[in-house]
């Protein structure tokens, strides 16, 4: 019984074993790739010059370190929810241009998520604001309602329904719902970068 119980140290050998010798390609991926996210991380944190670093590999340790890069980059990209994520996705679509080859259909893009965010700034600002104060007073009142009912007299206090606990955590859901239709397209976009040579 016992010859027949292997360890999950040699079931993971024998795994291994199965898989194959990693190609020059997945080899060169692996040693390459991380090296374009730390640059591409220090060009988002610092005054990098992500050019010049990335014209140090020769091919086609190159290709990989650019991928390494761009997914950094790409990952990077948010919902303008304030100015330093606003500066964040500048630097992120400018580092871009420098790493992808297809900079025309990369712009394309580009223009799609600036549009994408400004919609998200001016009118998803408004709907948001309009849902903030309709979830307040839809809570107030149900606040108000719950009072009288316990006291039997009518509510005049003023409650401020900002600092509750259940108005917090609904206006939490109501801006998920609200930013996941914009996350979705936004989604798409960055798969389409993602995919762009």
């Amino acid at each position: 019984m016992v010859d027949e119980m292997k360890s999950a140290f040699e079931i993971a050998m024998e795994k291994v074993q199965k898989l194959g010798e990693a190609t020059e390609e997945e080899r060169l991926k692996w040693k390459y790739a991380p090296k374009g996210e730390e640059m591409a991380a220090s060009y988002l944190k610092d005054d990098y010059n992500l050019a010049a670093e990335l014209s140090k590999y020769p091919e086609p340790a190159r290709k990989y370190v650019v991928s390494g890069a761009a997914e950094v980059l790409i990952r990077n990209i948010a919902l303008p929810k304030n100015e330093a994520i606003k500066k964040i996705n500048k630097k992120a679509m400018d580092g871009l241009k420098l790493v992808k080859s297809d900079r025309a259909h990369a712009e394309n893009v580009f223009s799609q998520v600036r549009r994408l965010f400004d919609h998200y700034t001016t009118l998803g600002e408004q709907q948001r604001k309009q849902a903030y104060e309709a979830l307040k007073s839809d809570i107030e009142a149900r606040m108000q309602q719950a009072i009288q009912q316990q006291t039997g007299l009518p509510s005049n206090a003023r409650i401020d329904v900002e600092r509750q606990p259940q108005f917090q955590q609904e206006w939490r859901r109501v801006q998920t719902q609200l930013d996941t239709q914009y996350l979705t397209v936004l989604k798409e976009y960055k798969q389409e970068l993602s995919e762009l040579p």
